[in-house]
């Protein structure tokens, strides 16, 4: 078996510029996607990456929300704010920066994003194609 050299930038660039294209003929019938980002505690890794989403949707015109709170957040507050999130047609998709502070249930929580709303499948999907 011979060993394939993957070139993740490329791959990147072209896969962005393949966003570009679909985000602008949405635009073009009026949708406008959006990702909401929530992030709980301060875990410096999960800010650099949500740092991350946030400038890759500025970069794609992609709209945009940042929700970040306390260590100190209960379930029910987050829980609440997911299903907030869930019902805004603005927000096409939901991404809860995992892991969450240990008090808190990570499963019940992503439980409350819809399918529609829950970015992983469509991340899973593209990742399969790259391949």
């Amino acid at each position: 078996m011979t060993a394939k050299i993957i070139d993740g930038k490329l791959i990147s660039s072209q896969i962005k510029e393949e966003l570009k294209k679909e985000i602008s003929e949405l635009k073009e019938k009026g949708i406008i996607p959006g990702l909401a980002v929530v992030i709980v505690g301060e875990d410096p890794a999960s800010k650099v990456y949500v740092g991350q989403k946030e400038k890759s949707c500025a970069a794609l015109g992609i709209y945009s929300e940042k929700h970040a709170f306390p260590e100190s957040t209960s379930q029910e507050e987050l829980i609440n704010l997911v299903r907030k999130l869930s019902a805004n047609p603005k927000i096409n998709g939901i991404l809860v920066q995992l892991p969450l502070p240990k008090h808190l249930d990570e499963g019940e929580v992503l439980l409350e994003i819809p399918p529609e709303k829950d970015i992983f499948p469509a991340l899973l999907t593209a990742s399969r194609n790259c391949l």
